[in-house]
C-alpha cells in the first residue's frame, strides 16, 4: 500500500497536557505509516514524559533545548521548520495556543511554528472550562485566520473527572486529518467526487433485513484517496463497522431509496460519482409495522419490489460516472452490458469467489472495462492502491 504519509517530514510538537502520553502513539503510528518524525518536547512536556521514549519509536533524535549543543537547532533554529512538510502540535495546551497566537518564540518548539512555511495543524488538550474560557477562544480564532487547522478537541471524560470539551482528538482522526491537509493541494483540488460505500439494508420488519455482504472497505478506500489527493469527497455509506474519515462528508443511510436521494442530491454540483456500495436489487413491498412471528408455518414468503438503479438515474450532464461489478461468473461478459445500460464512463469489476478480492478483506484484483471498450486488467493490489488506480481514470476522463 502506498501511504500518503510515507517519507512525509513532520515535525511533532507535544506540549504539557496530560495528555501528552497519547502523543506517544500518535508518534508511533506516523513512524508505522513511514513518516520521518522529528518531535519536540516543551519543557512542561518534559515533566510527564521521557525524550526517550519517543525516540524509541520514532528512532530519530527528540529536540527539548533551543541551545542543545546536540540538537541541529543549536546550529540552525529554523533546520527543523525549513525540513518539514507539516507541523503538528499535539497535544496543544491553553498556554502554549496562547504563545503561538501571539509570536513567542521562547522555546523550540515556538521557533519552529514562527519559521515554518508548511502547514500547521494543532490539536488542543485542556480542560473544559480552560477551552471555553475567551482568551483561548480568542487566541484559537487568531490561528484559524491564520490558516492554521484547529484539529478537535472532542467531547468525553477529562482528566479532572468532569465530562466537557477538551479531549484530545483521537489518533485515526488525527492522521487524517493530517493527510487531508498535507494533499489540500493533490491533483484533484478543486474536484468534488461522491462516494458510494457499504451494502443496503431494506427493512422486512422492525428485526429482520435484506441485505448485501458489503463491508464497505472498498468505498472508504476510494474516499480516502480522494480526499489525499485534494477532492472534497462526500460519502455515501451503508451501514458498515468502518471507523469514520476525518475530512470528508458522511451521510449515514441504510436503504436503496435513501441512498438514491442523497446521491442524486450531492451529484448536481459534483465532477465524479464512484458507486462502490453494494445496493440491493429489491426491496419488501411493504414493511411490517411489527416484528413477525415464526409461528408454526415451515416457509415464508416475502414480496420483492425492485429498486430504482441509482447510478443509471443520475443524468447530469459532463459528470464522470464509475460503476462496479461484483461478479461471480462472467465477470468481463457482465462488466460490458452494464457498462452501455447504465451510461457509465467505467466500470470496475472483480471476482467476488477470489479469497483475496472478496467480502471484508484489505484487497482487491479488478478489471477496468471503459465506455470505448478497451479493458485493464489491474494485479492484486490493496484497496487504497485500487482506489488511487480508480481515480487515475477518474482524472483522465476530466481531461479528456
Amino acid at each position: 500500500m502506498t501511504n500518503p504519509l510515507s517519507e512525509k517530514r513532520i515535525v511533532l510538537g507535544v506540549t504539557g497536557s496530560i495528555a501528552c502520553y497519547k502523543a506517544l502513539d500518535i508518534a508511533s503510528k506516523l513512524t508505522q505509516s513511514g513518516a520521518l518524525v522529528d518531535t519536540i518536547l516543551t519543557s512542561a512536556a518534559n515533566q510527564f514524559i521521557s525524550p526517550l521514549a519517543f525516540r524509541s519509536l520514532t528512532h530519530r533524535p527528540v529536540v527539548t533545548d533551543l541551545f542543545d549543543s546536540e540538537s541541529e537547532l543549536s546550529i540552525n533554529h529554523v533546520a527543523l521548520a525549513e525540513k518539514a512538510d507539516i507541523v503538528v502540535v499535539a497535544p496543544a495546551t491553553a498556554n502554549s495556543i496562547g504563545k503561538m497566537a501571539n509570536g513567542i518564540s521562547d522555546d523550540p518548539l515556538g521557533a519552529t511554528i514562527l519559521a515554518t512555511k508548511s502547514p500547521i495543524v494543532v490539536a488542543p488538550a485542556m480542560d473544559g472550562n480552560m477551552y471555553q474560557n475567551p482568551a483561548t477562544q480568542e487566541n484559537i480564532s487568531k490561528l484559524v485566520s491564520r490558516g492554521i487547522f484547529i484539529a478537535g478537541p472532542e467531547k468525553g471524560r477529562l482528566a479532572s473527572g468532569l465530562f466537557g470539551t477538551g479531549r484530545l482528538v483521537e489518533t485515526p482522526s488525527l492522521l487524517g486529518i493530517i493527510s487531508t491537509v498535507l494533499g489540500k493541494d493533490g491533483d484533484l483540488k478543486g474536484k468534488k467526487i461522491v462516494v458510494s460505500a457499504g451494502g443496503t439494508q431494506e427493512a422486512i420488519d422492525p428485526v429482520r433485513t435484506i441485505g448485501n455482504r458489503s463491508s464497505g472497505k472498498m468505498g472508504y478506500s476510494i474516499a480516502e484517496a480522494a480526499r489525499n489527493r485534494g477532492a472534497s469527497v462526500t460519502l455515501v455509506t451503508a451501514p458498515t463497522a468502518l471507523p469514520d474519515l476525518a475530512g470528508i462528508q458522511i451521510f449515514k443511510i441504510e436503504n436503496a431509496l435513501d441512498m438514491k436521494a442523497v446521491i442524486t442530491s450531492e451529484c448536481e454540483n459534483s465532477d465524479a460519482l464512484v458507486m462502490a456500495a453494494a445496493v440491493s436489487d429489491w426491496r419488501p413491498s411493504s414493511v411490517l409495522k411489527s416484528k413477525a412471528k415464526k409461528g408454526d408455518a415451515d416457509t415464508w414468503s416475502v414480496e420483492l419490489t425492485r429498486n430504482p438503479d441509482i447510478i443509471a438515474g443520475v443524468k447530469r450532464k459532463g459528470i464522470v460516472k464509475v460503476g462496479f461489478a461484483a461478479e461471480s461468473e462472467d465477470l468481463v461478459k457482465n462488466g460490458i452490458s452494464k457498462v452501455s445500460s447504465k451510461g457509465l464512463d467505467f466500470i470496475v469489476a472483480n471476482d467476488i469467489t477470489k479469497p483475496d478480492s472478496g467480502f471484508a478483506v484489505d484487497t482487491n484484483k479488478v478489471v477496468i472495462i471503459h465506455s470505448n471498450g478497451s479493458i485493464e486488467e489491474l494485479p492484486l493490489m490493496a484497496k487504497y492502491d485500487v482506489g488511487d488506480a480508480i481515480l487515475d481514470r477518474v482524472k483522465a476522463e476530466f481531461e479528456s
